[in-house]
């Protein structure tokens, strides 16, 4: 039984097919990347997902209910972090809120509350300006999670940051994902992101976009630390490098 799954998915601008017949599923507290070339469609997808667009066919599920085309019903963050730099960071985090008719002193008060578990104490009252790289994606992400929404759709969230900040990001955020029991769906177009992070990756190829493999990675979750350098580790990496070429 999935907790968030599409079925059927076909989505077209100006007439011509962009994505075409996908299905998605997402189980309770699982993590699952969507990889694949740019201009495969991805995004497209996510906006579908998330309500932003409707779909030309297919339906979309959370806990069972129809929430094709309603939006606000999981989180979703873009790739940038679209901080508002003349907003201090705590203003920026409680948008959503705010936006839900919460009154701005009790929307800071329950923020406040997430800035340690964030990596982000102290920092309340600065300005976006103020934060490095790795900060802001995470600004941006507990803005995110103040929809209360125990899904989320991440969009390249870590692919700005130089290599060592991104290997750290991803270990942050796999155990706040574990911690605060969200269910991920993740777009990359890093392999080795995907392997590390990921119960299951789906490759998704061609004009218009469909999904061509479904991976479940192996070992399970949780991994050794070494997993990334195991045989297992190679041989999976191998075999989505020969999928999307093939696929291309």
């Amino acid at each position: 039984m999935y907790k968030f799954f599409c079925e059927n998915i076909s989505k077209n601008y100006e007439q011509a097919p962009v994505v075409q017949d996908i299905k998605v599923g997402l189980p309770a507290g699982g993590f699952i990347s969507l990889l694949g070339p740019s201009g495969v469609g991805k995004t497209t997808l996510f906006n579908v997902l998330s309500g932003v667009d409707l779909p030309d066919t297919g339906k979309v599920f959370l806990d069972g209910e129809d929430i094709t085309g309603i939006s606000g019903k999981v989180s979703y963050m873009l790739q940038k972090d679209l901080l508002l730099e003349y907003r201090t960071v705590i203003d920026n985090v409680i948008l959503p809120l705010l936006l839900h008719g919460e009154k701005k002193k009790e929307a800071r008060k329950y923020a406040s509350g997430f800035f340690p578990r964030f990596g982000l104490s102290g920092y309340e009252n600065k300005y976006p300006s103020e934060l490095s790289g790795g900060m802001r994606q995470r600004a941006a992400l507990l803005r995110t999670c103040m929809l209360r929404n125990s899904v989320i759709l991440l969009d390249e969230p870590f692919s700005a940051l130089d290599a060592i900040t991104r290997h750290t990001m991803q270990a942050w955020y796999a155990g706040i994902a574990e911690d605060m029991k969200f269910s991920t769906l993740f777009i990359t177009h890093d392999v080795e992101e995907a392997l590390v992070l990921s119960d299951t990756v789906y490759i998704m190829n061609g004009k218009p976009g469909i999904i061509t493999h479904k991976i479940d990675v192996y070992p399970r979750r949780p991994r050794e630390a070494d997993f990334p350098v195991s045989k297992e580790f190679v041989e999976q990496k191998r075999f989505i490098f020969e999928a999307i070429v093939g696929g291309s």
